[in-house]
């Protein structure tokens, strides 16, 4: 099994492409993992294979900072993990009130070091968000963590939260929002600061890359257009007129749900398609 663990080029110049998590059955016996590959090294594997992962177990509960410290041994150079908030943050219906538990949240993810790529805060849908306490938490969130720059993105799912006085918000504060790629939840992709942040919410289980190949090719488009610096106009968008400062933008992709067995094959043809392999 040496070979499955060989060190992979590290990501593409300032592109991102992964999955969620990287714990789950089906990805086993032959779909995403060799078999015989014991789970313990799973990560390990994945991290060679897709050049980021989304953490989704932290939304649920943070984990020790030995357990972050670990993840990030795990992987190889310039491979990056972003991660969801934990949802007692998120859910709290006084968000100026949760500066302890964020404290607490970055005090441990810290520990995944140059490894450590945006953080997600997921407001499900039928959050009413109050403007004022949105601005306020928003004022709470660290831009460092030490020496360490922090990011953050709104993945906000509630219909009636979406409009132009949002876009006016998280750009006053430096912070991105999801771009989500599904009929399901709010699909905007108004930039608002110096990254991008796409959840890629369609792969389809007949197809073995998840997407057809046509889609991937445009997708790839789409990314080396947001790495440039350039909107997309084929893409939902709040108030296109609005327009945010043309500057090259870092881009992290995630392919999530949908026919989740097939979303690591989906990012490896998508980093295929932008060249990275």
């Amino acid at each position: 099994m040496t070979d499955l663990f060989a060190a992979t080029p590290p990501a593409l110049d300032g592109i991102h492409v992964g999955i969620g998590g990287w714990v789950y059955a089906p990805w086993r016996e032959g779909m995403f993992y060799p078999q015989g590959l014991v789970q313990r090294r799973e990560l390990e594997y994945a991290s060679r294979h897709v050049t980021a992962i989304e953490i989704n177990g932290t939304y649920y509960g943070t984990q020790k900072p030995a357990t972050y410290a670990k993840w990030r041994d795990q992987v190889p150079p310039g491979f990056v993990f972003s991660a969801k908030a934990p949802r007692r943050i998120t859910q709290s219906r006084r968000l100026a009130g949760t500066q302890a538990q964020v404290d607490d949240f970055i005090g441990g993810i810290v520990e995944l070091g140059d490894t450590l790529g945006p953080l997600v805060w997921q407001f499900e849908q039928g959050h009413r968000l109050q403007a004022d306490d949105l601005d306020a938490f928003l004022s709470l969130l660290p831009k460092r963590a030490g020496k360490r720059v922090l990011r953050h993105v709104l993945e906000i799912r509630d219909h009636d939260a979406v409009d132009a006085a949002l876009l006016e918000l998280v750009r006053r504060h430096g912070v991105a929002t999801v771009f989500t790629d599904s009929d399901e939840h709010p699909s905007f992709a108004d930039l608002s600061t110096d990254f991008v942040y796409a959840r890629l919410m369609r792969s389809q289980a007949r197809l073995h890359a998840g997407y057809p190949a046509p889609a991937l090719a445009r997708w790839a488009e789409r990314i080396q257009a947001w790495r440039r610096g350039d909107d997309v106009a084929d893409l939902p968008h709040i108030d296109a007129s609005m327009h945010a400062a043309a500057t090259p933008r870092e881009v992290f992709v995630f392919f999530i749900s949908a026919a989740k067995e097939r979303n690591p094959a989906a990012a490896m043809a998508l980093l295929q398609a932008l060249g990275a392999r």
